[in-house]
C-alpha cells in the first residue's frame, strides 16, 4: 500500500518541500528515474478525482484551482503530460481549463480511454465516430431504465464514445449501483459492448478501450524512458498494470492514488497515496521544482 496521505499546503513564497518517499522499492526506482531523466518522462494524470473532485453532477466538475498553474510549470519539464480520461476529450479541455494556455505545449489529453485525442499545440481534436453498439444503447437506455425501475434519482451522460449512468443523486447509490450492474451488463453485453464500473457510476463502452492500452500506446510513441501515473478509481486499474507491465521491460514508474474512501484497488497498488486533487496538484507542482 501506498505512503501515508500527502496533505497539500500552499505557501506564499517559494516552494521547497522535499518529495515524499514512495513505500515501494520500485515506485522509489520510479521517481528517481523521473528526477534523473525528465526530460524522456511521461506524466500521465486521470481527470475526475485526481486533477477535479468528484461532484454530483459530472458536467459540474472542474479542474483544481491549482492544477493548470502546476502543470504549466511541469510540462515544459518533461517529455509529456497526458490527461488520460474516460471524458470526450473536448469535455477534459474544457472542464480542465487547458486550452491557450502558456507552458502547456507539451500536453495531450487522452479522452475515451485513447481513441479521441486534443494535443495543445494544434488546439484539435480527433475524434472517430461512435461505434453502431454506443448507438443503439443511447437509444435504448431510457427505456430500459424504466422499466427496471431504475429510473428516479440515477443519470445519463453521453460521452459519445460511452454511455454512462450515474448513482450518485439516488437515494442509496451503493444499491442503485449494484441493482443496476447486473442488467446494464446484460444490456452492454447484447450490444457487443462491456461493462465498466467506477464510483457509483456503470459506464457501457466498446470492448478493447482502457486506460491501459491508451498509456502503453502512448508511452511507445513518444518513447519515454520513466513514467508516473495518478489516479483513483476502478478504470485506473488498467493503466496501473500498464506501467507494471512497463517496469518489467526495462521502464521505470510510479504509482499515484488519489486517496479515496470509496475505492482501495488502486491504493493497496499504489507506490504513493495522495490525499486527493487538493495534494495531487501540490505533489505536482513540487515535482516541477525539483526538475
Amino acid at each position: 500500500m501506498g505512503s501515508s496521505p500527502y496533505s497539500p499546503q500552499f505557501p506564499d513564497g517559494p516552494r521547497a518541500r522535499p518529495l515524499p518517499t514512495p513505500s515501494t522499492p520500485a515506485g522509489r526506482d520510479g521517481l528517481a528515474a523521473i528526477l534523473a531523466r525528465p526530460s524522456r518522462t511521461v506524466v500521465a494524470l486521470d481527470f475526475d478525482g485526481t486533477l477535479a473532485e468528484i461532484v454530483p453532477d459530472p458536467e459540474q466538475a472542474r479542474a483544481h484551482r491549482g492544477a493548470v498553474p502546476a502543470l504549466a510549470r511541469l510540462a515544459p519539464k518533461v517529455a509529456s503530460v497526458a490527461v488520460v480520461t474516460g471524458r470526450p476529450a473536448g469535455v477534459a479541455v474544457r472542464h480542465g481549463g487547458f486550452a491557450g494556455v502558456g507552458g502547456l505545449d507539451h500536453l495531450v489529453v487522452l479522452g475515451h480511454y485513447g481513441s479521441e485525442r486534443w494535443d495543445a499545440v494544434t488546439g484539435t481534436v480527433n475524434t472517430p465516430a461512435p461505434p453502431p453498439g454506443v448507438a443503439a444503447v443511447r437509444a435504448e437506455l431510457p427505456g430500459f431504465l424504466d422499466r427496471i425501475g431504475a429510473w428516479q434519482g440515477t443519470w445519463i451522460e453521453e460521452k459519445g464514445q460511452a454511455v454512462a449512468v450515474h448513482t450518485r443523486r439516488a437515494s442509496d447509490p451503493q444499491a442503485a449501483f449494484e441493482a443496476l450492474r447486473e442488467p446494464l451488463a446484460t444490456l452492454a453485453s447484447r450490444h457487443g459492448l462491456v461493462l465498466e464500473p467506477g464510483r457509483m457510476v456503470l459506464e457501457l463502452r466498446p470492448p478493447g478501450m482502457d486506460k491501459g492500452v491508451a498509456l502503453a500506446e502512448y508511452v511507445r510513441e513518444v518513447d519515454a524512458r520513466a513514467v508516473l501515473y495518478a489516479g483513483d478509481d476502478l478504470g485506473d486499474l488498467p493503466a496501473y498494470a500498464a506501467v507494471e507491465k512497463l517496469r518489467s521491460d526495462g521502464i521505470p514508474g510510479l504509482l499515484v492514488c488519489s486517496g479515496s474512501t470509496e475505492v482501495t484497488e488502486l491504493a493497496e497498488r499504489a507506490d504513493l497515496l495522495l490525499a486527493g486533487p487538493s495534494a495531487v496538484v501540490e505533489f505536482l507542482a513540487d515535482l516541477a521544482d525539483h526538475l
